[in-house]
């Protein structure tokens, strides 16, 4: 470690020690030498005002707290905490990872906000001697079937966060409407490479997920939105299958073959599901849901590697499909 992991790693020790942290336990966890770890904690009392005292007893250090138990030089209610941007070399190049997976999955859609912070990552990295720039350069990746999240994004987000109510005016792709409603916004979903919005929908008097690119203009309203805990988001939303679940009513047994068996017993369809791998090496899959379209897709998409076993209008529904996908096709063979 360098001398700013160092800092970082002795500020963490003695952050969440109950008691004063014995040299020779220092040395040891911050890999250096008795020498090294006194010059550390000098710089850090030096320059960073860090209130470090030392106990004789414990032979070890600790942050020195008032007669409340808070931090000496942080008054009432705080904590001591490093000065500026203090990461260690892995948690740098985390954010600096997520920066470059957000501006991949929404390009510049908060370049500007992060524009600071990711100078300042930048400045930190260069003082360390780590390259900087790699990250991005070496970093590809691959969105399948995603869509803009819309214009309406920042003022939806921007509103969730105040918790303001928004008057959104909205088009359904299935019914191919545009309605004008007034939602309380809860929470934003990133799925398959798109963006949604859990909200109640004070016009239908009950909670929806919208699709942000079908929303095509939104107005935050002075009215404050409605709270709802995430045990009823989840009762309401996110019990069944795909991103416009519903609470489950079904469970869907899916039997695969040994050779898709290799991918599906390693994938997670939903959080609730359970499997079993079969005598023939097949895997057989249970998943909850209450909509089958999407489940539906998922499963066709394995083509004769999947069959439905149960329950039988899931059976006959994707049978049904089977039946006029190879229609389309049979007319036109010779």
């Amino acid at each position: 470690m360098n001398v700013f992991d160092r800092i970082y790693a002795l500020h963490k020790q003695l952050a969440g020690a109950r008691r004063p942290i014995p040299k020779a336990t220092l040395e040891e966890r911050l890999e250096c030498s008795p020498a090294t770890v006194k010059r550390i904690i000098r710089d850090m009392r030096l320059y960073l005002d860090a209130p470090i005292e030392y106990d004789r007893e414990y032979n070890g250090y600790y942050y020195a707290r008032d007669a409340d138990g808070n931090d000496a030089d942080e008054g009432a209610g705080g904590h001591f905490e490093l000065p500026g941007l203090w990461f260690n070399a892995s948690e740098l190049v985390s954010l600096l990872a997520m920066d470059q997976l957000l501006e991949t999955v929404q390009p510049g859609l908060l370049a500007l906000d992060l524009a600071p912070v990711r100078k300042r990552l930048e400045r930190i990295l260069e003082s360390r001697a780590m390259g900087t720039g790699e990250l991005a350069k070496r970093t590809r990746i691959l969105r399948a079937s995603a869509r803009r999240p819309g214009p309406a994004f920042a003022d939806v987000a921007s509103a969730m966060a105040m918790r303001h109510r928004v008057t959104i005016r909205y088009h359904g792709r299935a019914r191919d409407t545009e309605s004008e409603r007034t939602v309380s916004p809860q929470r934003l979903i990133y799925y398959r490479d798109n963006w949604y919005l859990d909200a109640w929908c004070h016009d239908a008097d009950g909670l929806r997920s919208f699709s942000l690119d079908r929303i095509r203009h939104a107005h935050a309203l002075e009215d404050a939105a409605i709270e709802m805990d995430e045990t009823t988001l989840e009762a309401e939303l996110g019990g069944g299958y795909g991103i416009f679940s519903g609470a489950p009513a079904h469970t869907a047994v899916i039997r695969f073959s040994a050779r898709a068996a290799r991918w599906v017993a390693d994938e997670e369809w939903h959080p609730d599901q359970q499997g079993e791998v079969l005598a023939d090496g097949g895997y057989e899959l249970r998943v909850p849901y209450s909509a089958s379209a999407e489940l539906l897709a998922d499963v066709l998409a394995y083509g004769p590697e999947a069959e439905v076993i149960a329950p039988s209008e899931l059976r006959a529904a994707a049978a049904e499909r089977l039946h006029a996908a190879a229609a389309q096709y049979g007319a036109n063979t010779k």
